[in-house]
């Protein structure tokens, strides 16, 4: 079964890792899929030709969800050419880790200003088109580091505890349009990033986990899906950990 037939969907840095697995199996859910990128314009391209051949509309658009003007031409652009937007799925993100005694100022702001004033930025641009249609399903990346915290990622980790706080505000704000706005919280996904890391390393962090094993991307994206689609109607506010029991 299509779970997602017909809906119009934004991913923000969707052209690779966790983003690039939620666009995939949007499209096989039947979304046509508007994604962003940075720099890579070849990869986002063939991303798109890719999601197409299952039979879906998508689009690859480079655009800085960090930056307001940037992220309101990404929605009006998106509006224009899809119709409508009924799913944002904000998954862009950076991180930048040290300890406190070593991380510069910079690395702080550049943290927050990409993982959670993109959150805002996107959130704001859209609200219109969903306010007037009276439907759609905000979904927000977090992380499990924004509920435990983590040492070397207090820039990494307040970023995503304020996506937290903000998607619950949100929740509050929008649910009386049918707005719906959720909160994923992915612990280890094993994406082309960690590929990089040791194995041992990689296996260390595997038997810290209750389920013995790293998640993969499609982990995530299937969690999106419901979240996306109409067997999570009543659900808002809430924050689901996709992390093989790190966080219980």
């Amino acid at each position: 079964m299509k779970l997602l037939q017909g809906k119009n969907a934004i991913i923000t840095g969707g052209s690779r890792g966790i983003g690039k697995g939620i666009a995939q199996v949007f499209a096989e859910h039947g979304a046509n899929v508007a994604f962003t990128y940075n720099s890579s314009a070849q990869s986002a391209e063939d991303l798109a030709k890719e999601l197409e051949a299952k039979g879906v509309k998508a689009k690859a658009y480079q655009s800085n969800a960090a930056s307001f003007e940037e992220a309101q031409k990404l929605i009006d652009d998106v509006n224009a050419e899809f119709g409508s937007i009924d799913i944002v799925i904000n998954n862009a993100g950076i991180t930048k880790d040290n300890l406190l005694m070593r991380m510069s100022e910079a690395d702080f702001d550049k943290v927050i200003e990409v993982n959670l004033k993109s959150i805002f930025n996107m959130t704001k641009a859209v609200q219109r088109t969903m306010l007037k249609q009276r439907s759609g399903s905000i979904i927000n990346m977090s992380s499990v580091v924004g509920v435990t915290g983590n040492a070397g990622q207090s820039n990494y980790a307040a970023s995503k505890a304020g996506i937290i706080g903000f998607s619950k505000s949100m929740a509050q704000e929008l649910g009386s349009r049918n707005i719906r706005t959720n909160v994923v919280a992915p612990g280890f996904i094993e994406t082309e990033m960690t590929e990089k890391l040791d194995e041992k390393t990689v296996q260390g962090w595997r038997d810290s986990i209750p389920l013995k094993r790293g998640g993969k991307p499609v982990d995530i994206a299937n969690t999106c899906v419901y979240l996306g689609s109409d067997l999570s109607s009543y659900v808002t506010g809430q924050v689901i950990h996709v992390d093989g029991g790190m966080h219980t």
